[in-house]
């Protein structure tokens, strides 16, 4: 096995987060770095390349496992899928290493599978907090939330504009917003 690569995955929740102190000081011959959410690993472009990129014999080192995936099933799914690949993978920030050969040992999969149920529960702590913190805010008078994409004049020129017959893509792509977003604003506005 010696003849792989050493490959890192590096990932951030968001765009203005640093990605310096993941896998710092690690030899790494190809990094793949995202900037998205762990919590659908099918929305990942990076996550896909670097599973597509891996050989066997190669070793996949990753800082943490909520970097690679934040639900159990995604993360068993995920280390089957290399293992059964024969590229090894290494956890830096817990030190666990899966190799191949030991796909099917026991131990091994109760390591992974409650290295990956503690990521599960510390999303799922984090979007609690998340919600109290915004219920507090609202309490206070100091959270009003997200700006509405369209202002009262632009959702009546909208309306205007779709009843004449204008495409809600083309009116959307204008107005710079989703075409969800234009048929929610249209919805609203015959409720109301």
């Amino acid at each position: 096995m010696g003849n792989g690569q050493d490959v890192g995955y590096i990932r951030v929740s968001s765009v203005d987060q640093n990605t310096a102190r993941q896998l710092q000081g690690v030899e790494l011959d190809r990094t793949f770095t995202e900037k998205a959410s762990a919590k659908d690993a099918a929305a990942r472009p990076e996550l896909a390349a670097c599973l597509d990129y891996l050989r066997e014999g190669d070793i996949l080192h990753v800082h943490s496992i909520d970097r690679l995936c934040r639900s159990m099933i995604d993360c068993e799914h995920l280390v089957a899928q290399l293992l059964d690949k024969g590229v090894v993978v290494r956890f830096h920030k817990e030190n666990l290493t899966f190799t191949p050969g030991a796909h099917h040992d026991p131990f091994a999969k109760f390591q992974r599978q409650l290295m990956a149920a503690y990521a599960e529960l510390e999303r799922a702590i984090l979007r609690e907090r998340q919600r109290e913190g915004i219920a507090l805010a609202k309490a206070a008078g100091k959270y009003k939330g997200r700006k509405p994409a369209l202002s009262p004049d632009q959702v009546q020129q909208v309306r205007e504009r779709a009843a004449a017959g204008e495409k809600k893509t083309d009116l959307a792509r204008e107005y710079g917003c989703s075409r969800s977003t234009i048929y929610s604003s249209l919805q609203r506005e015959r409720e109301a």
